[in-house]
């Protein structure tokens, strides 16, 4: 299994491009975006939870009843959310000009906006672009598209992986989007995914859901949780592979595993990237008594604001760790809890343990820390990732909307 460069366009009989369309404020960012199948993929979703949801997540969801796509069009800058029978219809449209434009079927064709909640979509432009995006569709334009779907993001996030199953040759390429807003179930993302592998829908379902689990559901940047947050994946066959059904275990787990990779990458670059992050911090929590008390302890230490300042101004401040796993609601026994920064043992079953400071600030001041919870009570563990909190994530999120 290796990375490659490509994008969402690595996989065979997939295009892409990217257009300024006048959504965004700067005509030197692009804001609309399309990902093109060849032919009919088969599609799954995962969506955000938040009760709250933009009208292209239920287009999208509605379109994905039939487990069949063939486009994606994304937009970026407005949101296109909290905007009433409006907001819905416009969604819609953008779906049916693609459709036309490509002449393929309008249910075909998946939805996607991100930016700011509670204005409606220019659509005079965006219906305006939609023929120029169409005719400016190329394998080589993954990275275009890319740029098309950020918003705060400071850089490009997308990847590629090649594998083998059987005798084919198999690829899964990825774009993605997010830096702020970002909390499980799920976060501020975007994320399209395109495959050229055989996979039946009710595997392609359950990999996406494992993998999305795994890694988008496990970052976090600032405990918040957005309206239009979307994971869509489509596979086109192109490869030629034997189909994977949930029946051909040995094949399953390889493109399962494959795709997990690329969800990694995304979900900590994302992490990484979050808005105003000077580093990333990865918290690893193992022996919890259930999976669920893994999961609270990891989730509340990476949302504990007094635990990312403390990390971005390189104090090692251990006692912020132990009082957010504390009030995380996990089951807890004190003299059993041990932490480390790195390799670094700060806290031994419930004592402070003799640790060099100057040792602690090094394993601080790089742009990655780890930090390891053990809890002494059972088998389970999680990691989860998210970032140090600066006096920059206050600029950018004060000035938003101008």
């Amino acid at each position: 299994m290796t990375f490659i460069d490509g994008g969402v366009c690595a996989p065979k009989g997939f295009k892409a491009s990217g257009i300024y369309a006048g959504i965004k404020k700067n005509p030197l960012k692009k804001d609309l975006a399309l990902i093109f199948s060849e032919s009919p993929a088969v599609a799954a979703g995962v969506f955000t939870k938040n009760k709250i949801k933009a009208a292209c997540v239920t287009v999208s969801k509605g379109h994905l009843k039939n487990n069949t796509a063939q486009a994606i069009i994304a937009n970026s800058g407005i949101a296109n959310c909290c905007t009433g029978a409006k907001g819905k219809k416009d969604a819609k449209e953008m779906a049916q000009v693609v459709a036309l434009e490509l002449r393929i079927k309008q249910e075909n064709v998946l939805v996607a906006s991100t930016g700011v909640i509670g204005y409606f979509l220019p659509m005079n432009k965006i219906i305006d672009h939609i023929p120029w995006l169409v005719k400016n569709l190329s394998p080589q334009k993954s990275q275009d598209a890319a740029a098309a779907i950020m918003t705060t993001d400071r850089i490009k996030k997308e990847f590629a992986v090649r594998f083998k199953i059987g005798n084919s040759v198999v690829t899964i390429g990825a774009v993605a989007k997010g830096s702020g807003m970002i909390y499980p179930n799920m976060s501020t993302m975007l994320c399209f995914i395109t495959t050229d592998a055989a996979i039946a829908p009710g595997a392609l379902k359950l990999a996406l859901k494992n993998c999305v689990d795994k890694t988008f559901n496990c970052i976090s940047v600032d405990g918040d949780t957005s309206t239009n947050d979307m994971v869509l994946i489509l596979a086109n066959a192109a490869s030629a592979n034997k189909e994977i059904t949930l029946k051909t275990k040995k094949e399953f787990e390889i493109f399962n595993a494959a795709l997990l990779k690329i969800t990694t990458a995304l979900a900590k670059l994302m992490a990484s990237d979050g808005e105003g992050a000077t580093k990333l911090i990865e918290v690893c929590v193992k022996g919890a008594y259930t999976a669920k008390d893994a999961r609270l302890a990891a989730s509340t230490v990476c949302n504990s604001n007094l635990v990312k300042t403390a990390m971005y101004g390189q104090d090692a401040n251990w006692g912020r760790i132990a009082a957010a796993v504390g009030r995380s609601g996990a089951a807890l026994s004190e003299n059993k809890l041990s932490i480390w920064f790195g390799n670094e043992k700060i806290f031994s079953n419930g004592s402070p343990a003799r640790a060099d400071e100057g040792v602690l600030k090094n394993i601080l001041s790089k742009d990655e820390v780890r930090i390891t919870i053990d809890m002494g009570l059972g088998k389970y563990g999680i990691t989860m990732w998210t970032c140090d909190l600066s006096e920059e994530y206050i600029r950018i999120n004060a000035k938003y909307r101008s």
